[in-house]
């Protein structure tokens, strides 16, 4: 079993210049924090079980009117390769859910009261990452810079479907390799 924590950005294409007089801001850049833990149950084969989530740091400007906060949510069939004594790989596929929080103007004081509406997306997730123990005198900790790719359905407020989070993530491995 692997807990990490990590950080990185998002990437997604721009669009392409027309004659519309609205375009949909791109979803992309910001610092993203990540939370992740995954259990490798079948250690002859490598097959596990991944869950992550991963948020904007800081609120984005949609349009420069409105602030939101995306939240990628995902889980994931796992395969963990070892390469090497030192080196493996992490390589995920699974389902989630892209949520959007955008702030309600003014103040919430009473009790139970919410200042932000969502908007929430089936997503489909592909990730991977490299696996690396830095340190010998410590095997449990290791650094994994990463890649995932998002296809968000529906993501009609945004100019794109897909986005890509890149980063890297340092984690923990509880019990026996």
């Amino acid at each position: 079993m692997d807990i990490l924590i990590g950080g990185g950005t998002l990437l997604s294409a721009v669009p392409n210049s027309d004659s519309a007089n609205f375009h949909p801001p791109t979803e992309k850049d910001g610092t993203y924090v990540s939370i992740s833990g995954d259990f490798v149950g079948f250690k002859k084969r490598r097959l596990g079980l991944n869950v992550e989530t991963s948020w904007r740091y800081r609120q984005a400007s949609y349009s420069g009117y409105e602030n939101y906060r995306p939240i990628l949510t995902d889980v994931n069939a796992f395969f963990q390769p070892m390469l090497s004594k030192k080196l493996g790989l992490d390589l995920m596929a699974g389902v989630g859910i892209a949520s959007n929080r955008f702030n309600i103007l003014g103040s919430c004081s009473i009790p139970g009261c919410v200042n932000y509406t969502s908007s929430n997306h089936f997503m489909e997730d592909l990730g991977g990452g490299v696996r690396y123990k830095v340190w010998h005198r410590l095997p449990h900790i290791f650094v994994r810079p990463e890649a995932h790719y998002y296809h968000i359905q529906n993501n009609l407020g945004f100019s794109s479907n897909n986005v890509f989070r890149v980063g890297a993530s340092v984690g923990y491995t509880v019990g026996p390799d």
